[in-house]
């Protein structure tokens, strides 16, 4: 049976242990080094890249007691990344499988580092193999592939989901989950939990099944000029009214955008600001953290309102093309936004919340020292 060299997240055991579908303990496992060889960081992903590398030495594990089973299943997750086996001589003597990337596949940027991965993508990556292990044996490896960049943006939603604020006052009981049927993966997922659930009078419920749309964590930011007293809205083609059949299938909201792997909501903010509107924000406001439709989808809101500079000028076409993003931006006096409010016609609930925080807050930001004088009245 042969035995596998593994220099990089593979030597995470709780990741390894996702991937082989069972635990580690019956695996025998020693250092060693694979010779004339280096693992570097890639520009594309937080994972490695090997290469011949003269006199350098990758530094890994020799994993015996592999099954066929074990090998299938590696293969399909390391071919996801564009890996394919080679069978090497190791420093000890011994011969051991390695993963190779396609040539010309990654681009390196410098050394890599198992501990600084853990730390910083541990958590994510495992995340994110469960739901790539679920497809084993449904999918092909280049069909995974593709929706993997959606797949990491779900696993980083719930990393985030470790730290929520919210819950205070609320039950922590007991939730057995039997299992997740993966009904639909594309950009978005629908999922179906097989569940039961602590009630409130100590007593587990029947086995319930409850279909979630899976998206990702989202950040909102409001621009606000507390200067001229007036806020930049976004207008934009929205699926969700064009799927219901409203009548107005063009909506008028916050600037709005997913919060990448790695990155911060207020960040994720910011990157938006410039996308969506070319504006840069000189500050984030936080306004909630909120869950778009808590029944039924995982989406999760930061919303912020961002103070900024907005003379008449600002206003435009913008969005990222390699999106198919095509966005209007207009300016609204802060009076002409709480009686798009107050007559209801503003169907975007992030736009709501924001517009209410900042009619609460408005006195507030407008006593800051001024970025820029008015150039209207």
């Amino acid at each position: 049976m042969a035995a596998l060299f593994f220099y990089g997240t593979l030597r995470h055991i709780p990741l390894l242990e996702i991937v082989l579908g069972h635990r580690f303990g019956d695996l025998r496992v020693t250092d060693d080094r694979l010779g004339d060889h280096a693992v570097l960081a890639v520009a594309e992903g937080p994972f490695p890249f090997i290469e011949a590398a003269v006199g350098q030495f990758a530094t890994g594990v020799r994993v015996e007691g592999l099954t066929g089973r074990d090998i299938e299943r590696l293969n399909f997750y390391e071919g996801s990344f564009a890996y394919d086996l080679r069978e090497m001589e190791l420093v000890s003597g011994q011969m051991a499988l390695v993963y190779f990337a396609h040539a010309d596949r990654w681009s390196t940027i410098g050394p890599w580092s198992l501990e600084q991965w853990q730390a910083e993508w541990g958590d994510l990556s495992c995340f994110a193999a469960i739901e790539v292990m679920d497809y084993f044996g449904k999918y092909s490896v280049d069909q995974v592939a593709r929706m993997f960049p959606m797949i990491r943006t779900r696993a980083a939603a719930m990393v985030n989901a470790q730290h929520s604020r919210h819950g205070g006052g609320t039950l922590h009981g007991r939730v057995d989950v039997d299992r997740i049927d993966r009904v639909y993966t594309n950009y978005f997922a629908l999922n179906e939990y097989h569940l039961s659930h602590e009630r409130f009078d100590g007593t587990m419920s029947n086995m319930l099944e409850r279909a979630v749309f899976v998206a990702s964590d989202a950040a909102l930011v409001l621009p606000y000029d507390p200067q001229r007293d007036r806020v930049l809205l976004v207008e934009q083609l929205r699926m969700g009214p064009v799927a219901r059949g409203d009548r107005s299938v063009w909506q008028m909201e916050p600037i709005a955008g997913r919060v990448d792997p790695g990155e911060t909501p207020a960040a994720a903010a910011h990157r938006e600001a410039a996308e969506e509107a070319g504006i840069s924000l000189q500050s984030l406001e936080p306004v909630a953290e909120v869950y778009a439709s808590p029944g039924d989808s995982t989406e999760f809101f930061y919303i912020y309102v961002g103070l900024t500079d907005l003379p008449d000028t600002v206003t435009g076409v913008n969005g990222l093309a390699s999106e198919a993003e095509d966005i209007r931006s207009h300016l609204f006096s802060f009076a002409a936004l709480m009686d798009l409010v107050d007559r209801q016609e503003a169907a975007n609930s992030p736009l709501v919340i924001a517009a209410y925080w900042l009619a609460r807050h408005r006195e507030r930001l407008r006593l800051r020292p001024p970025g820029a004088k008015p150039d209207v009245t």
